[in-house]
């Protein structure tokens, strides 16, 4: 994922509203999000490059999403897939906590990475180039390719548009889709940098992004209510086009483990 929107615990009906857009390039192999045959409580999508992914949760609760932290100047070669990240938190049964507690050492042999892991209960941050465990508090919050709730752009606007949302008394998917479908430039003055091109900082600052080779591959959305009802949707696009290719949809209602 490259930006995660997200409503904790703030809203009448829900516990957790996720939006979020996974940027990537547009060759690499993945599938779309579903129950994983050898994991059968798992629901995400898997990058059939590492056997990874990059945002999921599972019938019991536990949730988990990642993105990149950009610093072009921290590269790791060779480093492990972050995406097993997620899937190896989701198929575990660590706490939150105790889980990202065991990445404060083994974390820095991965390249840059936020990660969210949570459970129906309580929600938790974590980036390896801070090495702080975060909980996160009620509220809506953004989460790009640097730390949690930094003020670019497409963040600021993000967390905007995402509360507005969520005032009302329902949460409708097409608004949540329209918030990660803009394409709009932000002023060049707002931009990060982050030492990668100026080129590339433009092409990566609208929340849905489009190149010839990168871009905005899907969207997903995540909505668990407060009796524990799990709606999911995720739209996959036609490579550097908002054109839908595929979507898919998934509800159920959370068990004990």
């Amino acid at each position: 994922m490259c930006l995660i929107l997200f409503a904790y615990d703030c809203h009448p009906q829900y516990k957790l509203v996720v939006a979020a857009n996974r940027d990537e390039f547009y060759n690499r192999p993945t599938l779309p999000a579903a129950f994983w045959p050898d994991i059968p409580s798992f629901l995400a999508g898997k990058d059939l490059k590492e056997g990874g992914t990059w945002m999921g949760i599972t019938t019991s609760g536990r949730f988990a999403a990642i993105t990149n932290y950009r610093d072009p100047s921290y590269y790791i070669p060779h480093s492990p897939s972050r995406g097993q990240l997620v899937k190896k938190y989701l198929n575990s049964d660590h706490t939150p906590v105790n889980f990202l507690e065991n990445l404060i050492n083994s974390g820095l042999e991965y390249n840059g990475f936020n990660l969210l892991v949570g459970n129906f209960e309580t929600l938790y941050y974590y980036c390896n180039r801070v090495r702080k465990i975060r909980k996160i508090t009620p509220g809506v919050h953004g989460l790009s390719n640097n730390l949690l709730d930094v003020p670019w752009p497409k963040v600021t606007k993000g967390i905007k548009f995402l509360t507005q949302c969520i005032e009302q008394d329902d949460i409708m998917a097409e608004d949540l889709f329209a918030i990660m479908a803009d394409t709009e430039q932000p002023e060049e003055k707002l931009l990060p940098h982050t030492g990668i091109s100026w080129e590339w900082e433009k092409i990566l600052a609208p929340i849905f992004v489009s190149s010839q080779s990168y871009g905005t591959k899907s969207t997903t959305l995540l909505l668990v209510d407060h009796n524990k009802h799990v709606r999911f949707w995720e739209r996959s696009f036609i490579p550097g086009k908002s054109a839908i290719e595929k979507e898919v949809f998934y509800e159920f209602d959370l068990v004990s483990d």
